[in-house]
C-alpha cells in the first residue's frame, strides 16, 4: 500500500462501522501495539486473514492485513481499509501471531480457509 493511501487512511475520520468484533471483546495477544492496515473484510465481515505482508518501508504501518477476497478495486478505496493496532487483528485471526516476528518484505497466505499460513516465495513487495 503507498504511503499516500496510508496517510489518507490515517487522516480520515473513522467511519460508522460495525466490527465483528466488540472493542470491550479484544483481549490483550500480544505485548506490545504497534499500526497495521487491515481490510473491512477481516474486521467488518469477520472473514480470517489470507494474506499479509510485512512492508518494507519504516514511515508506514508494518503489517497489511487481507482476506485474499479483495478486488484491486476494493483494496485501492480507502474507506474499505483502516488503521488498527496489531494486538486487534491478532485477536480477529491468533493464527497470524507466530508470523509477526518475521522481517520487512515477508509475506504469507493460506492456500485454502483454514489451512495454515506459508511464505509466498515469488512475492514482490510494493514499491510506491
Amino acid at each position: 500500500m503507498a504511503y499516500c493511501a496510508a496517510m489518507a487512511l490515517f487522516n480520515r475520520k473513522p467511519a460508522s462501522k460495525k466490527f465483528k468484533i466488540d472493542g470491550a471483546d479484544i483481549q490483550r495477544l500480544l505485548p506490545y501495539d504497534i499500526a497495521c492496515i487491515a481490510t473491512d473484510k477481516i474486521t467488518v465481515e469477520g472473514l480470517p486473514v489470507g494474506c499479509f505482508y510485512r512492508d518494507l518501508d519504516g514511515s508506514q504501518p508494518n503489517w497489511i492485513f487481507m482476506s485474499g477476497t479483495e478486488s484491486q478495486a476494493y483494496l485501492d478505496d480507502p474507506k474499505n481499509s483502516a488503521i488498527y493496532s496489531l494486538n486487534t487483528i491478532a485477536n480477529y485471526d491468533p493464527a497470524i501471531i507466530p508470523f509477526l516476528d518475521a522481517p520487512r518484505g515477508s509475506a504469507f497466505e493460506r492456500k485454502s480457509p483454514g489451512a495454515e499460513f506459508t511464505p509466498i516465495a515469488d512475492w514482490v513487495p510494493p514499491t510506491d
